[in-house]
Protein backbone atom coordinates (compact mmCIF):
# COMPACT_ATOMS: atom_id res chain seq x y z
CA UNK A 1 0.00 0.00 0.00
CA UNK A 2 1.24 3.27 -0.84
CA UNK A 3 0.89 5.85 1.56
CA UNK A 4 0.35 9.48 0.79
CA UNK A 5 3.52 11.93 -0.57
CA UNK A 6 5.39 14.10 1.82
CA UNK A 7 6.75 17.39 0.50
CA UNK A 8 9.67 19.28 1.34
CA UNK A 9 10.83 23.27 0.92
CA UNK A 10 14.39 23.08 -0.83
CA UNK A 11 16.53 26.44 -0.06
CA UNK A 12 17.29 25.97 3.56
CA UNK A 13 15.38 22.79 4.50
CA UNK A 14 17.04 20.37 1.83
CA UNK A 15 19.96 22.33 1.10
CA UNK A 16 22.21 25.18 2.03
CA UNK A 17 21.82 27.37 -0.78
CA UNK A 18 22.45 30.99 1.15
CA UNK A 19 25.73 31.30 -0.41
CA UNK A 20 25.26 31.09 -3.70
CA UNK A 21 22.35 32.93 -3.74
CA UNK A 22 23.98 35.84 -2.32
CA UNK A 23 26.81 36.10 -4.16
CA UNK A 24 24.35 36.14 -7.15
CA UNK A 25 22.07 38.91 -5.57
CA UNK A 26 25.58 40.41 -5.12
CA UNK A 27 26.30 39.91 -8.31
CA UNK A 28 23.45 41.30 -9.77
CA UNK A 29 24.24 44.60 -7.53
CA UNK A 30 27.55 45.25 -9.21
CA UNK A 31 25.92 44.54 -12.60
CA UNK A 32 23.72 46.94 -12.48
CA UNK A 33 24.56 49.64 -9.90
CA UNK A 34 21.27 49.05 -8.01
CA UNK A 35 22.44 48.07 -4.13
CA UNK A 36 20.63 45.74 -2.54
CA UNK A 37 20.87 44.61 1.26
CA UNK A 38 21.79 41.38 2.15
CA UNK A 39 19.67 41.37 4.89
CA UNK A 40 17.12 42.53 3.70
CA UNK A 41 17.39 39.21 1.08
CA UNK A 42 18.35 36.41 4.27
CA UNK A 43 15.38 37.60 6.28
CA UNK A 44 12.96 36.67 2.75
CA UNK A 45 14.30 33.85 1.73
CA UNK A 46 11.84 31.55 0.13
CA UNK A 47 10.01 33.80 -1.88
CA UNK A 48 10.21 33.68 -5.30
CA UNK A 49 13.32 35.57 -6.94
CA UNK A 50 10.94 38.00 -8.88
CA UNK A 51 9.07 38.95 -5.94
CA UNK A 52 12.83 39.57 -4.20
CA UNK A 53 13.99 41.78 -7.16
CA UNK A 54 10.74 44.12 -6.88
CA UNK A 55 12.09 45.41 -3.59
CA UNK A 56 15.07 46.84 -5.16
CA UNK A 57 13.91 47.28 -9.42
CA UNK A 58 10.65 49.09 -11.15
CA UNK A 59 8.41 46.72 -12.50
CA UNK A 60 10.27 47.20 -16.16
CA UNK A 61 13.53 46.03 -14.32
CA UNK A 62 12.74 42.85 -12.67
CA UNK A 63 12.73 40.57 -15.78
CA UNK A 64 16.24 41.89 -17.04
CA UNK A 65 17.51 41.69 -13.16
CA UNK A 66 16.28 37.78 -13.19
CA UNK A 67 18.48 37.11 -16.19
CA UNK A 68 21.73 38.45 -14.86
CA UNK A 69 20.79 37.07 -11.54
CA UNK A 70 20.31 33.19 -12.79
CA UNK A 71 23.42 33.85 -15.03
CA UNK A 72 25.63 34.39 -11.84
CA UNK A 73 22.96 31.12 -9.90
CA UNK A 74 23.67 28.59 -12.59
CA UNK A 75 27.45 29.45 -12.29
CA UNK A 76 27.43 29.65 -8.58
CA UNK A 77 25.02 26.85 -7.29
CA UNK A 78 27.47 24.37 -7.90
CA UNK A 79 30.20 25.07 -5.79
CA UNK A 80 28.53 27.04 -3.09
CA UNK A 81 25.41 24.76 -2.39
CA UNK A 82 25.70 22.10 0.36
CA UNK A 83 23.30 19.11 1.48
CA UNK A 84 21.86 20.02 5.03
CA UNK A 85 22.13 17.83 7.46
CA UNK A 86 19.73 15.50 7.71
CA UNK A 87 18.35 15.80 3.84
CA UNK A 88 19.09 12.51 2.68
CA UNK A 89 18.29 10.47 5.41
CA UNK A 90 15.25 12.66 5.84
CA UNK A 91 14.32 11.56 1.91
CA UNK A 92 14.91 7.76 2.69
CA UNK A 93 13.33 7.42 5.55
CA UNK A 94 9.80 8.75 3.71
CA UNK A 95 10.56 6.39 1.19
CA UNK A 96 11.33 3.64 3.66
CA UNK A 97 7.81 3.99 4.74
CA UNK A 98 6.42 3.32 1.02
CA UNK A 99 5.73 7.39 0.60
CA UNK A 100 7.14 9.86 -2.35
CA UNK A 101 9.29 12.66 -1.25
CA UNK A 102 8.63 15.42 -3.51
CA UNK A 103 9.99 18.61 -3.48
CA UNK A 104 7.84 21.81 -3.60
CA UNK A 105 9.77 25.03 -4.16
CA UNK A 106 9.84 28.86 -5.48
CA UNK A 107 13.08 28.11 -7.10
CA UNK A 108 12.71 28.21 -10.89
CA UNK A 109 12.65 24.99 -12.15
CA UNK A 110 16.38 24.73 -14.14
CA UNK A 111 17.51 26.32 -10.54
CA UNK A 112 15.97 23.92 -8.73
CA UNK A 113 17.24 20.89 -10.53
CA UNK A 114 20.80 21.97 -10.62
CA UNK A 115 21.12 22.83 -6.96
CA UNK A 116 19.25 19.14 -6.24
CA UNK A 117 22.20 17.36 -8.98
CA UNK A 118 25.02 19.36 -7.52
CA UNK A 119 23.54 17.93 -3.73
CA UNK A 120 23.05 14.70 -5.31
CA UNK A 121 19.50 14.64 -3.94
CA UNK A 122 16.91 12.91 -5.99
CA UNK A 123 12.99 13.67 -5.17
CA UNK A 124 10.64 11.45 -6.77
CA UNK A 125 8.92 14.75 -7.88
CA UNK A 126 9.74 18.30 -8.27
CA UNK A 127 7.12 20.93 -8.40
CA UNK A 128 8.88 24.50 -9.00
CA UNK A 129 7.79 28.50 -9.24
CA UNK A 130 5.34 27.87 -6.52
CA UNK A 131 5.20 30.08 -3.11
CA UNK A 132 2.49 30.05 -0.11
CA UNK A 133 -0.91 29.39 -1.72
CA UNK A 134 0.52 28.14 -4.75
CA UNK A 135 2.51 25.62 -2.29
CA UNK A 136 -1.04 24.71 -0.99
CA UNK A 137 -2.51 23.73 -4.04
CA UNK A 138 0.51 21.31 -5.07
CA UNK A 139 -0.01 19.97 -1.42
CA UNK A 140 -3.79 19.76 -1.84
CA UNK A 141 -3.59 18.20 -5.24
CA UNK A 142 -0.91 15.73 -4.29
CA UNK A 143 -3.25 14.40 -1.24
CA UNK A 144 0.27 15.53 0.66
CA UNK A 145 0.39 14.13 4.32
CA UNK A 146 2.95 16.49 5.85
CA UNK A 147 4.82 19.42 4.16
CA UNK A 148 8.28 20.34 5.59
CA UNK A 149 10.27 23.86 5.12
CA UNK A 150 11.76 26.68 7.07
CA UNK A 151 9.42 29.93 6.48
CA UNK A 152 6.15 30.71 8.06
CA UNK A 153 5.09 30.72 4.45
CA UNK A 154 5.71 27.26 3.88
CA UNK A 155 3.56 26.15 7.53
CA UNK A 156 0.73 28.44 6.04
CA UNK A 157 0.65 26.77 3.32
CA UNK A 158 0.86 23.12 5.19
CA UNK A 159 -2.25 24.29 7.46
CA UNK A 160 -3.94 25.21 3.85
CA UNK A 161 -3.78 21.73 2.51
CA UNK A 162 -4.76 20.26 5.78
CA UNK A 163 -1.27 18.62 5.87
CA UNK A 164 1.31 18.60 8.77
CA UNK A 165 3.39 21.00 8.91
CA UNK A 166 6.87 20.25 9.96
CA UNK A 167 9.05 23.22 10.72
CA UNK A 168 12.91 23.67 10.43
CA UNK A 169 15.25 26.02 12.19
CA UNK A 170 18.02 26.14 9.31
CA UNK A 171 16.38 28.85 7.43
CA UNK A 172 16.48 32.80 8.56
CA UNK A 173 12.99 31.97 10.93
CA UNK A 174 12.75 30.86 14.95
CA UNK A 175 11.15 27.68 16.63
CA UNK A 176 8.37 30.41 17.32
CA UNK A 177 7.92 32.03 14.44
CA UNK A 178 7.08 28.76 12.61
CA UNK A 179 5.02 27.62 15.51
CA UNK A 180 3.20 30.53 15.53
CA UNK A 181 2.32 30.05 11.55
CA UNK A 182 0.98 27.11 12.34
CA UNK A 183 3.81 24.38 12.72
CA UNK A 184 2.74 21.00 14.29
CA UNK A 185 6.32 20.35 14.86
CA UNK A 186 9.46 22.59 14.76
CA UNK A 187 13.12 20.45 14.48
CA UNK A 188 16.62 21.86 14.48
CA UNK A 189 17.39 20.02 11.46
CA UNK A 190 16.36 17.27 9.18
CA UNK A 191 18.71 15.00 11.58
CA UNK A 192 15.68 15.08 13.63
CA UNK A 193 13.21 14.00 10.68
CA UNK A 194 13.54 10.00 10.48
CA UNK A 195 12.06 9.26 13.60
CA UNK A 196 9.96 12.09 14.66
CA UNK A 197 8.25 11.65 10.63
CA UNK A 198 7.29 7.66 12.16
CA UNK A 199 5.51 9.30 15.12
CA UNK A 200 3.53 11.44 13.03
CA UNK A 201 1.68 8.06 12.19
CA UNK A 202 0.62 9.42 8.88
Amino acid sequence: MTRAPVGFDLDMTLIDSRRAIMASFAGVAADTGVPIDPAAVDSRLGIKLEDELAFWFPADQVAPAMRIYREHYLRLAGPLTTVLPGAREALAAVRAAGAHAVVITAKYELSARLSLDGAGLTPDELFAGVHGPEKAAVLAGLGATAYVGDTPADMAAAVQARAHAVGVTTGSFTAGELSAAGADLVLASLAEFPVRYAGLGV
